[in-house]
């Protein structure tokens, strides 16, 4: 077998025990957002803080977290202090976590007595307290209204769960039985993953592995330069605003960054991002990266593995005390917010660079939660997604986002929803005329509705429901959604798009309406064949079709 053909295998062996490992997850979870929504990550990392190999539903997000985060691990548990059979877990926003639901999860791999390799689950535990059920606290000001921090503990041992940490998170959980089946999925998690890895140093042996492992997260390396040598040189700056902060509904955000590309390499600076402030639309400096790093990536070739090689060549520039970087005790529950208009900042950035494969603005992901008011408690945690932009000759998806934080399945399927929680959802559509109108149009935001069969609690964690995803090039802005609530008698109401514990009565509906993204190019320019086809499938309306493109006369052939 080729050395090249060696390193590839192993390469897939280490992916395969990460998957393995969040397959196992969501199996043993107990958290309907986890089982349903299949919402698990999972990673390989190397005793250097390196990551090695993540599974295949394992998002940025949760693997940019687990890799930062391991370094402060073993900054206040020394390696030399770890025993076989040891788990560990934190959740820490200012030390490579992301908020309080998010629980990361480590075992040491031993080789030579000593720890070479760590496996890593992390999931969004059914709840840890905080402002409202689930670890949605859209109004928190500060860190410790979100809920219960956990810094770097020893969670278990080869005996089983340690007692008193078990007892700590008990305490503060309004579903402490969900989130100890939630916790003792994710040690399942890292025992396969670990096992398979033992299974690997048997097979290559110590060195013939950590030459294994070397030799690809080079060979990832130089394909990421080569694909950003492809680019075009200079520097490109771009910048996207956040509606609100739910706290002061007058005050502006705005996400900033300079993307400079040269060499091989590329440096994304997020100077001039606006303050931290207390209110939820802060993040993780491990988020931001995230961010950045997607949004990059979503211009070089897709084939390249998600390693430490690729990391080499991009270097993130967070400045400390940012939207992007925040610190104690500035709360970082809301970091979908400012990480997602980062991304969209480095999108358009990269269009100017690359025009040929510009993309508009899209619809931002919408978190809510549906909770009891009170015990025995029941959670419902969803997002749903809204259109993504027009794109150079394609035009954008419908209501799928462009996403970088959950996992597999992130909107579950309705059954299993209803069969959990005292709700039937009685509708999930598309919504026509959503989509920007352009050359090529903005993808459609959706309309989801769910009544209530019970007195519930409401969480809102939106935005881009106040400013609408521009247009690119002559395109036109997506349509703006936002949350309802449908009145017994048919009335229906406006929420505001950060809100927190909003009590619905049994029969009352929760109407969730997702933003549509940008169209790209002037609508004039779109093929009359392709309007008619979107007036064929209701993606638009006749009127729609007669305002936005003007398609309304005898000889357009439209009735």
């Amino acid at each position: 077998m080729s050395d090249a053909l060696t390193a590839e295998v192993l390469r897939n062996a280490l992916v395969v025990a990460a998957e393995e490992a969040s397959i196992v997850v969501v199996r043993s979870a107990y958290s309907t957002f986890i089982v349903e929504g299949s919402d698990a990550s999972a990673a390989v990392l190397d005793a250097r803080g390196r990551l090695v190999a993540q599974s295949m539903a394992t998002t940025l997000m949760n693997s940019m977290a687990l890799r930062t985060a391991l370094p402060e691990l073993l900054a206040d548990l020394p390696p030399e202090t770890m025993r076989p059979g040891d788990v560990y877990a934190l959740n820490d926003a200012y030390r490579g976590g992301v908020h309080t639901n998010d629980l990361l999860v480590y075992r040491p791999v031993f080789v030579g007595g000593a720890p070479a390799y760590f496996t890593a689950t992390m999931i969004h535990v059914s709840d840890l307290g905080g402002l409202s059920a689930g670890g949605m606290a859209p109004l928190a000001t500060d860190i410790f209204l979100e809920g219960l921090q956990l810094p770097p503990v020893r969670l278990a041992t080869e005996a089983g769960l340690d007692p008193a940490i078990e007892a700590v998170l008990r305490a503060n959980s309004r579903t402490p039985d969900k989130v100890m089946g939630d916790v003792r999925a994710l040690v399942a998690g890292t025992a396969v993953a670990a096992a398979r890895l033992e299974s690997l140093l048997a097979e290559h042996g110590e060195k013939g592995l950590a030459a294994g492992i070397d030799d690809y997260l080079d060979h990832t390396e130089a394909r990421t330069r080569a694909s950003l040598a492809a680019l075009p040189e200079g520097s490109y700056a771009a910048a996207y605003p956040i509606d609100d902060d739910g706290i002061d509904l007058g005050r502006t955000h705005d996400v900033r960054v300079t993307v400079t590309l040269g060499e091989g390499r590329a440096v994304l600076d997020f100077a001039g991002t606006g303050p931290q402030v207390p209110a939820a639309i802060n993040a993780s400096a491990s988020q931001s990266l995230a961010a950045a790093v997607f949004a990059i990536r979503c211009f070089l070739d897709p084939a390249i593995p998600m390693n430490d090689g690729c990391l080499r060549a991009i270097e993130v520039r967070l400045p400390e005390g940012s939207l992007l970087n925040a610190r104690s005790p500035y709360p970082c529950g809301g970091r979908y917010v400012p990480i997602y208009a980062a991304m969209e900042a480095v999108f358009q950035a990269m269009s100017d660079a690359v025009p040929e494969r510009a993309i508009a603005a899209s619809g931002i992901l919408q978190p809510f939660s549906i909770a009891a008011v009170g015990a025995p408690y029941w959670i419902h945690l969803a997002y749903d997604f809204g259109g993504v932009g027009a794109r150079r000759g394609l035009d954008g998806p419908d209501a799928t986002g462009v996403h970088f934080g959950v996992g597999r399945n992130s909107v579950p399927q309705a059954e299993p929803v209803e069969s959990r929680c005292p709700l039937v959802v009685e509708s999930i559509e598309t919504i026509p005329d959503s989509g920007g109108p352009g050359r090529w149009r903005g993808g459609l935001g959706s309309r989801t509705v769910y009544r209530f069969l019970a007195d519930c609690h409401v969480t809102t964690r939106g935005d881009r429901l106040r400013l609408p995803p521009p247009g690119r090039d002559g395109g036109l802005p997506g349509r703006l959604g936002g949350f309802y609530r449908r009145r017994l008698d048919g009335r229906l109401e406006r929420l505001a798009s950060k809100v927190n514990n909003v009590r619905f009565a049994a029969g009352e509906a929760f109407v969730v309406e997702t933003t549509g993204g940008g169209g790209l190019g002037p609508p004039a320019e779109r093929d009359r064949e392709a309007v008619r086809a979107d007036l064929a499938a209701g993606r638009v309306t006749a009127r729609g079709a007669a305002e936005d493109y003007g398609l309304g006369s005898s000889s357009d052939g439209l009735r």
